[in-house]
């Protein structure tokens, strides 16, 4: 999964180098931290939070049912 946000967030930024995703799994969640430089982050949300929306609806779709756990994004500064 961390795979698949860095392949969607990392042509979206200026600063690919910077960009970082962290798992925290815990009984029946995983939420991915997505950290993006500063300069990054409007891109990254996008108008009135479009692209944000997006991502979090195609890392939802491909999670599926992820053995039984919710899947989260977010997007952290």
């Amino acid at each position: 999964m961390k795979q698949l946000i860095e392949t969607i967030v990392k042509p979206l930024v200026d600063h690919p180098e910077e960009v970082r995703i962290d798992a925290d799994e815990q009984d029946h969640r995983i939420t991915y931290k997505l950290s993006v430089n500063p300069e990054d982050m409007g891109k990254v949300i996008g108008k009135q939070g479009r692209v944000a929306k997006a991502i979090r609806t195609i890392v939802y779709s491909a999670a599926g049912s992820h053995h039984g756990k919710k899947v989260y994004l977010d997007i952290v500064d």
